[in-house]
């Protein structure tokens, strides 16, 4: 579990002239909102979001908020950071308050471990979800999924059901979705031969 401290300032001024006035003082406009919590608009320094979220959580960090404000002592996950497309300097950030005795959604990424015997064989490791959708208590979010896909051979499939998750984590999902997968020259032939049967198949009942 990932925690820091964010000093942040109420924001009287709201809306577009509000925000514009908070970055051209060099702070960031933000909102911070949650189940039974009006809205609250705070502003705070891009400095310290950088470094309040620079966990191996990332933006699952639990944030604890210390301020004059009823915002005060209220734990938070960044939910939202809007980007500017060519400065790259953060525009506006909205942060979630949450209760610590109940379960959240986040998305958390995936991370591999090792290197599969596919991809020593020439084979390629492809993850297709790179981020999964969990369901735990805040004090359980994990930092990564971490898949081991060191026995994997070229053509082998992880799917949603085949994850290891750490007690108290749950993936919601209908469908057994793939996570990863290797491909490489065999699985590549063997669709290849299949396709070829199919052909000849074809040719021979007409």
């Amino acid at each position: 579990m990932a925690t820091s401290v964010l000093n942040v300032e109420p924001r009287v001024r709201i809306g577009k002239g509000g925000s514009r006035k908070v970055r051209n003082d060099g702070l960031v406009p933000a909102v911070v909102y949650g189940k039974g919590l009006d809205a609250l608009n705070v502003r705070v320094s891009p400095k310290d979001l950088d470094q309040a979220i620079a966990t191996e959580a990332g933006w699952n960090t639990l944030i604890t908020l210390r301020g004059d404000g009823p915002f005060d002592g209220k734990v938070v996950i960044l939910k939202d950071m809007q980007i500017h497309p060519i400065r790259r300097d953060v525009l506006h950030a909205d942060f979630h308050a949450i209760d610590l005795s109940a379960n959240v959604t986040v998305m958390v990424p995936v991370h591999t471990v090792g290197k599969s015997e596919g991809e020593k064989m020439g084979g390629s490791l492809q993850v297709i979800r790179h981020e999964l959708e969990v369901v735990c208590l805040p004090t359980e979010i994990p930092a990564s999924i971490d898949i081991d896909v060191t026995a994997l051979q070229v053509g082998d499939v992880v799917h949603v059901e085949d994850v290891t998750l750490p007690d108290g984590v749950v993936i919601p999902h209908e469908v057994n979705f793939t996570v990863l997968t290797v491909t490489g020259r065999k699985a590549e032939e063997s669709e290849e031969e299949e396709a070829e049967e199919s052909e000849a198949s074809e040719d021979s009942e007409e």
